[in-house]
């Protein structure tokens, strides 16, 4: 039978009393990174089919990545692809139960945080 008294339990207190941790966080910017990854892939196959379509299409996709919101655009899948690939290292690190003390799991988001910075950073100097 159903609970009557349900309004007046107090709701899980997640968000108000619990304090963000790294892993959490680095967490859930892993999969805003993702998402990110595939809106980037999705551009470039934009460019890749105006390529094969025509002159005109291919003006167009190329005009719109190569100006200056394409360009941010382009560093920021850069940045989201190196993040999306070392937390997704850390998450293997983690699934074969390594650095799952908190110090530890909050020391290798930080390495990896800054890996990822100065890999975006790197790349985008090189290329």
């Amino acid at each position: 039978m159903a609970d009557v008294n349900r309004g007046d339990r107090p709701l899980s207190p997640h968000l108000q009393i619990y304090r963000p941790q790294m892993t959490s966080i680095t967490s859930i910017f892993t999969r805003i990174t993702g998402n990110a990854v595939i809106l980037a892939a999705m551009l470039i196959v934009w460019w890749f089919v105006a390529a094969a379509t025509g002159p005109d299409a291919f003006a167009r996709a190329n005009g719109f990545i190569t100006s200056w919101f394409g360009d941010l655009i382009m560093f920021l899948s850069m940045a989201s692809i190196w993040y999306h690939l070392f937390f997704g290292i850390r998450h293997l690190i983690f699934d074969a139960g390594h650095a799952l003390d908190v110090k530890q799991a909050e020391h290798l988001g930080q390495i990896f945080i800054i890996a990822s910075v100065l890999m975006t950073i790197f790349t985008a100097i090189v290329v």
